[in-house]
């Protein structure tokens, strides 16, 4: 399931890191590439263990976790220290997939990349080319979003960055282990929360059938979460 989320951060947090990340020096992105996306990619990152990456990345936790929708589309049980990358005229990144474990730089901590994320930092008017395109069962789909906005998609999709051909697009990405490891029990998750909350507008959380539907939701998390 591919889920975007407007307004992860505001117009002026995307100024706020523009002008961080204008200030920082950049390095070859298939630094963190796997074997197989060293063959395909081509772009700049900042680099991760750099002071601009951490304190970004920091930022970005922390809006995430003020995000209830992405959490709720998420349900994250370990997130990767976000990354940041810049596409200029000429890079893309060709068809690959996302490697199944990462493991954080300078900790023993192992990521299983459930979810794969990015968050756009550029408007869509400022690049040509640079949509993010995703295969699924049900064909590819081409993603390119405002600033502030983010895209959530299943790690096991092959993906692409299509090459930006004028201007530049700069983005953060990362990835997540969610609580619920099967996809479709957390796409069923996220319908069920979002039919509660909805419910729960017009009745009142206090209404018998939110309470009961809210009930079900929790359980079936204890059910499919693991700890």
């Amino acid at each position: 399931m591919l889920i975007c989320i407007p307004e992860v951060l505001s117009k002026q947090k995307v100024a706020h890191f523009r002008e961080a990340m204008a200030k920082a020096e950049w390095e070859d992105g298939r630094s963190t590439a796997g074997s197989q996306s060293l063959l395909v990619k081509n772009n700049l990152q900042l680099p991760q263990d750099g002071r601009a990456a951490r304190e970004l990345g920091d930022e970005v936790l922390d809006a995430l976790a003020a995000s209830p929708s992405f959490v709720s589309a998420a349900l994250p049980s370990k997130i990767f220290p976000p990354l940041f990358n810049r596409y200029g005229v000429g890079h893309g990144f060709g068809l690959h997939v996302d490697n199944a474990i990462r493991g954080v730089p300078n900790t023993p901590v192992r990521i299983r990349t459930d979810l794969s994320v990015t968050l756009f930092l550029s408007e869509p008017d400022e690049y040509d080319g640079g949509e993010l395109v995703i295969e699924d069962r049900v064909g590819q789909q081409e993603v390119k979003l405002s600033a502030g906005d983010l895209v959530l998609y299943p790690s096991t999709s092959l993906h692409l960055v299509r090459e930006v051909t004028h201007g530049e697009r700069i983005a953060s990405f990362f990835w997540l282990q969610s609580m619920i490891r099967d996809n479709v029990a957390r796409a069923l998750l996220f319908d069920l929360d979002q039919a509660i909350q909805s419910l729960s507008a017009r009745l009142g959380s206090g209404d018998p059938a939110c309470v009961k539907l809210t009930a079900v939701y929790h359980n079936l998390i204890r059910t499919w979460a693991e700890a």
